[in-house]
């Protein structure tokens, strides 16, 4: 029985550092070496497996030493980062080790009714001892599943959202439970049953700092979104007036220039000037009608966009049933749409760029295709190849939430070097 409770104590001694280890590798990317990845899940394990003792200085600074040092050389990042790293995951780890350590000792001890100095160790004190054991690993490795699956969708997105400034705030904070962690089981008091609320306190709290940096950085991205959306609809709006005025003038100038063609005596000059100024006109008469007037000032820049990109951009849009969609959802779904697809198509040799955006209403849904061709690294991770990455990047995930709030569907499709997105709202009664 001993033998088999010494097997599961190895197995669940590995299993909960292997969880230790995703969970640091999750906020911070490992080295690219192969030799340092492996070692860094083998000297993982004697990290999460540290013993910490009442009044033991030097178990408590090495174990931070020893953290600190892994983070430093198997793990890139900033070195803001590392610390932030080490004032999170230091306090849960110590407070978690001692807790199972010292329950499980006073269980022991308990049992065997005796002290450290006096117990007798027998056959069963001894399987009673690798029980506790065990089951002090067992629980710690139900503890950090736990945190892995509470804290695994706000990891991966904080170290690439928060600048240096914002690390030094949520690093102030951490370093509460961080002090007292390290000061409670130092100067361990007589009444050793305070010691168990502080540290399950400064474990919430650290996890609660990292829910905190989370917040920050959507609070931040939503920001940045809603200034942008309100710059779009201020834009689009005086563009929407500008549109208005050119329409009134343009069918007058043409007119116009008709009569001058008209009375000239054959002027080759003058006849190539009108001919100048009536195809630059033609623009304004190529103007898209889809039924939607926001939608209308959208195509005709990015068409004009894709134009001086050389970009063959073709658009066929009957959109009346969208009146619906508010003007700043149009614009985040077809202009996040069309500038992916610009963004992806000038990448391409000209002769292959191309782009068709089309949308109709059928039955009683509103469906919208857009449909570009896309180099092969691009269909292949399906992110944006901007490098500022804080403000680009989400234009995908915009559209998904934005066609979402209507009840709507966003799928994607990539292959044989074409992209398509493609939208399908029901329409509102």
């Amino acid at each position: 029985m001993i033998r088999f409770l010494d097997i599961m104590s190895f197995i669940l001694s590995w299993g909960y550092s292997f969880v230790f280890y995703i969970i640091i590798k999750t906020f911070l990317p490992l080295r690219k070496n192969m030799f340092l990845k492996i070692s860094a899940f083998i000297i993982c394990n004697f990290l999460a497996d540290s013993i910490i003792y009442s009044n033991d200085l030097a178990g408590l600074l090495g174990t931070m030493a020893f953290f600190f040092i892994y983070l430093i050389v198997f793990y890139q990042g900033k070195f803001m980062e590392k610390v932030s790293v080490l004032l999170v995951f230091y306090p849960a780890l110590i407070a978690i080790n001692y807790l199972m350590l010292d329950i499980g000792g006073r269980i022991f001890f308990d049992i065997a009714h005796a002290s450290y100095e006096e117990v007798a160790y027998s056959q069963e004190l001894t399987l009673i001892s690798t029980a506790i054991h065990t089951l002090s690993l067992f629980l710690r490795l139900l503890f950090w599943i736990g945190a892995w699956r509470i804290l695994r969708k706000y990891l991966s997105q904080i170290t690439s959202h928060l600048n240096t400034r914002m690390w030094m705030i949520i690093d102030m904070l951490m370093m509460a439970s961080f002090v007292a962690i390290f000061t409670i089981i130092y100067f361990m008091p007589e009444n050793t049953a305070i010691v168990y609320p502080i540290c399950g306190a400064s474990i919430f709290s650290s996890f609660g700092c990292m829910y905190l940096a989370s917040y920050i950085c959507n609070a931040v991205q939503t920001t940045y979104k809603v200034q942008e959306l309100e710059v779009q609809r201020n834009y689009y709006i005086d563009r929407i007036k500008d549109e208005e005025r050119v329409r009134s003038v343009y069918h007058d100038l043409k007119n116009h220039l008709l009569v001058l063609q008209a009375n000239i005596n054959n002027n080759q000059e003058t006849l190539q000037s009108i001919e100048t100024l009536q195809s630059q006109i033609e623009e304004y008469e190529n103007y898209q009608h889809t039924g939607n007037e926001y939608l209308d000032i959208i195509l005709h820049d990015k068409a004009r966009e894709a134009h001086e990109k050389r970009i063959d951009f073709t658009a066929l849009l009957h959109f009346e049933a969208g009146s619906f969609i508010e003007p700043l959802d149009i614009s985040t779904i077809f202009g996040n749409a069309l500038d992916n697809a610009i963004e992806a198509s000038e990448k391409l040799p000209v002769e292959k760029r191309m782009i068709t955006v089309k949308a109709a209403c059928i039955r009683d849904m509103v469906v919208a295709t857009v449909e570009n061709n896309a180099p092969d690294e691009i269909m292949q991770n399906n992110r944006t190849t901007k490098t500022d990455s804080f403000l680009h990047g989400f234009g995908l995930s915009n559209i998904k939430k934005t066609v979402e709030k209507y009840d709507g569907q966003c799928t994607t499709k990539a292959e044989n070097g074409t992209f398509v997105l493609k939208i399908m709202i029901p329409i509102s009664q």
